[in-house]
């Protein structure tokens, strides 16, 4: 199963961006993003739209195979 983390590093690598940058873009720590990628902690639906935003992606990718 794919989870909502998998995706943000997915994106995040294709864009070749640090934990640090995607943060700084998108307004969060670094150490909470690395939290959603591990899986330690899941973010809001409001975070996740910034996310999306700042990896130019619709939230939606960031969700697909997330279900399972």
């Amino acid at each position: 199963m794919v989870t909502i983390g998998d995706n943000i590093r997915k994106y995040r690598k294709k864009k070749n961006l640090t934990q640090k940058e995607l943060g700084d873009i998108v307004g969060i720590s670094n150490t909470y993003l690395s939290d959603m990628e591990i899986g330690r902690t899941n973010p809001s639906i409001k975070t996740l739209k910034r996310i999306a935003k700042g990896l130019e992606i619709s939230y939606v990718d960031l969700l697909k195979d997330t279900e399972e």
